[in-house]
């Protein structure tokens, strides 16, 4: 008979069997696969340099000196302000409220929720193409918007008050002989200007450079801004679903048939088209040097300041009245209001 010890043995040997074969019958361990990453945020080399040459006559157009020494610097001037095209200067401050709102970690965030499943991005990217407004229900749009409000806001305040010195100017440059003789070629600088309002221009390279470091790097232009609710205006909105598309990875330049008819509002382009039309009828009637001074600060510059404050939903800094004396006639558009 078998002792007590080989008797547990072959009890051990069993057992040992008997679990080889349960795990033989046991499924393998699932594979767990991670998610996809997020694609990562990218805008096109086309939207950024549309961004860069709004920036550039922001920039060059709220920097001329209401300080005038002769004609030449006026017609300078007149110049510089008329040298934008409506529509262009409207499609870079879309492009470049895009990259404003870009700046928004909490946006950013809110968007990339839906980025990391491929099927819901082109889903949530469909529906923002379909409609701009859709990016309003997107968590951090608050931020986002007040975000570029406040930038093209300020923008379009430095216009604004840029244009104020210059129309001043009209006035105090009166007591300078040069300033009363009639501009030389009235008809050829007057075509030059509506040359120059239908001819698109580049940014600077060192802005766009600036501008495409921004588009990947939250806080990059060391801009602020408060949370804003709705109602937004169309440009804000715009703005907002331009970001939001270029965290889904759909605003790069194979998307850009979709996303450049994003970048248009009909009410903001009326606003340019209006400054632009006052422009050319005060220049056609303008004589006198300080005259194109005053066509420059008001038509160039206060009316297309005001209309880069109106396309962002930001009031009118209120004026504080100024004794000036009276404006020549001869120069005061038909159905301006000042």
């Amino acid at each position: 008979m078998p002792s007590f010890v080989q008797a547990r043995r072959a009890l051990a040997a069993a057992a040992i069997a008997a679990a080889a074969v349960l795990a033989s019958c046991a499924e393998p361990p699932p594979v767990i696969t991670p998610p996809p990453a997020p694609p990562p945020v990218a805008l096109s080399p086309k939207l950024i340099e549309q961004a860069a040459a709004y920036r550039r006559y922001v920039q060059t157009a709220s920097a001329i000196s209401p300080t005038f020494g002769d004609g030449e610097a006026v017609a300078q001037g007149v110049r510089t302000g008329a040298a934008y095209e409506p529509q262009q200067l409207l499609r870079g401050a879309i492009a470049y409220g895009a990259v404003v709102a870009l700046q928004d970690p909490g946006f950013v965030a809110g968007v990339q929720t839906y980025a990391a499943d491929p099927t819901q991005r082109r889903t949530i990217a469909y529906e923002i193409m379909k409609d701009p407004a859709y990016v309003i229900g997107i968590q951090g749009s608050a931020g986002a918007a007040g975000m570029v409000m406040n930038a093209l806001g300020e923008d379009g305040r430095k216009l604004l008050a840029q244009g104020k010195a210059v129309r001043q100017a009209a006035y105090e440059v009166q007591r300078a002989a040069w300033s009363k003789k009639d501009v030389a070629g009235r008809d050829a600088r007057l075509t030059l200007a509506k040359q120059l309002s239908a001819t698109p221009v580049l940014g600077e390279a060192d802005e766009t450079a600036r501008l495409h470091q921004a588009v990947s790097q939250r806080g990059a232009l060391g801009l602020t801004g408060q949370s804003a609710a709705p109602p937004y205006t169309p440009v804000v909105i715009r703005s907002m679903a331009v970001a939001a598309l270029a965290t889904l990875g759909f605003a790069e330049d194979g998307s850009l048939e979709q996303v450049m008819p994003i970048l248009a509002d009909p009410n903001a382009t009326s606003c340019l088209n209006m400054s632009k039309l006052n422009l050319y009828q005060c220049l056609a009637v303008a004589k006198p040097h300080y005259e194109d001074v005053f066509c420059l600060g008001v038509h160039s510059l206060m009316d297309t300041g005001r209309c880069v404050m109106k396309s962002a939903g930001v009031p009118e800094p209120v004026e504080t009245p100024t004794k000036l004396t009276a404006a020549p006639a001869a120069v005061t558009p038909v159905n301006a209001t000042r």
